[in-house]
């Protein structure tokens, strides 16, 4: 029987002492608490800061990296349906890795070869239709002054030819060197996330325990399963946008039908804009050449192949996996674009939709359902980051946060209970 000590008289006292001790503390009015906020604040930006700092100073590891996690995301369902095909891992890994370089190589290949022997004849064809628009517009029946359009596309024109826009992902790892070194950094790099990368994962999972380890595993899985399908979504949609858009270039005789397919084919990883660029060249190229006619025509296919991506190819191939708002991905886009260039353009709205699934995945604050004065919830349950987990993925995330050893006692607990004439011969043995 245990016995307690009686409690003590002068407890009291000391507790009221502290409080009006707290009271007169500067730090206790709300103007205390703002500036202690404040620093909080502060200090966490000092750190992000410096963690900037350092990942720009190893930008070369970082881009690499990034690139290699992004194809290897993609193309890592193959590795596996090869080992279900009876493939030994490290063949089926060299076979994967050896066909994206293939893949890759013959994609960046066919691109630069199309555009560069035919890329003066397109810019002055591309200037020229421009003029041409120019001109239609002030002499016809709404005459329209052009000259804020032209000051903006100046200010765009330079900014292009300044090297900002495509160089700037290539000026933070320097010259062509750097370049090389980066590239191939990155596809070692690709070789060990395909061959190990379920490994890597493993081990580093290991360093945390319960609720932690389940949320840091259900945020690789959403990150894998968001660039995975973003980079198989977006190529398969490039290709479409580029066949339905070439083939009727060729078919109205418009000159340059292969390199505009090409820019329609880039311009597709760049969502929303890269779209409307393409086909905004296209049409200047045909008013510039083959005359207005045919430019509407060229107008009207661009806006029937937007339409046909936005509202068939982008739900079926697609999905939801993104989950952004337009707005999100513009903004994602002008900031990828100010930082990087065109690669910032290309990886912010992929980037953008893994940091959003990894916040929902690490807080819970987030209201869900209708609220009888909010109205309507925004978000839908198919995109929320918890609805793109399988069965198997729950159930390995449960266990994570309870223990593995706790669920299989409990398992094992129900199975001796079915079984309870199996009980003798193990206490005999």
């Amino acid at each position: 029987m245990s016995t307690s000590s009686p409690p003590d008289p002068t407890a009291p006292r000391r507790g009221t002492a502290a409080r009006r001790a707290d009271a007169t503390s500067p730090w206790a009015d709300s103007l205390g608490l703002m500036a202690i906020r404040c620093a909080q604040i502060l200090l966490v930006a000092a750190v992000v800061v410096g963690l900037l700092w350092l990942l720009a100073r190893v930008a070369l590891v970082v881009v690499a990296a990034l690139v290699a996690l992004i194809l290897a995301s993609a193309v890592r369902p193959l590795v596996g349906w090869l080992v279900r095909k009876r493939w030994s891992p490290l063949l089926a890994t060299i076979a994967t890795f050896l066909g994206t370089l293939v893949v890759l190589g013959g994609v960046v290949t066919g691109v630069v070869f199309a555009v560069r022997s035919d890329w003066d004849e397109l810019s002055s064809s591309a200037v020229g239709g421009w003029q041409e628009l120019q001109r239609v517009l002030r002499t016809g029946p709404v005459p329209v002054d052009t000259a804020s359009i032209d000051s903006a596309l100046q200010q765009v024109t330079s900014f292009i030819t300044s090297g900002t826009f495509l160089g700037g992902a290539l000026s933070g790892l320097g010259a062509a060197t750097g370049f090389v070194t980066g590239a191939v950094l990155m596809i070692v790099v690709l070789f060990f996330f395909l061959k190990d990368g379920p490994m890597l994962w493993n081990f580093t999972l290991r360093w945390f325990h319960g609720p932690t380890r389940a949320k840091l595993a259900e945020s690789g899985d959403r990150t894998v399963q968001l660039l995975g399908g973003y980079v198989r979504g977006t190529a398969t949609i490039a290709a479409v946008d580029a066949l339905f858009i070439g083939v009727p270039l060729a078919f109205l005789g418009v000159p340059l039908a292969v390199p505009l397919a090409v820019i329609v084919f880039v311009g597709a990883f760049v969502p929303i804009v890269g779209a409307t660029v393409a086909g905004a060249v296209a049409a200047l190229v045909a008013l510039v050449t083959s005359g207005p006619l045919i430019a509407l025509v060229v107008i009207a296919i661009v806006v029937l192949v937007n339409q046909l991506e936005s509202n068939l190819l982008q739900p079926i191939v697609m999905g939801r996996a993104l989950s952004l708002h337009a707005l999100v991905v513009l903004l994602a886009l002008a900031v990828g674009t100010i930082v990087s260039g065109f690669f910032g353009a290309v990886l912010a709205v992929p980037l953008t939709a893994v940091a959003w699934a990894v916040i929902q995945v690490w807080t819970d604050t987030y209201q869900v359902g209708d609220d009888p004065v909010l109205g309507k919830d925004p978000r839908t349950p198919t995109n929320r980051a918890s609805s793109k987990a399988t069965i198997a993925e729950r159930w390995k995330y449960q266990r994570m946060r309870h223990g593995a050893a706790a669920v299989d006692e409990d398992e094992d607990e129900d199975e001796d209970e079915d079984m309870p004439g199996e009980e003798p011969d193990r206490l005999q043995s």
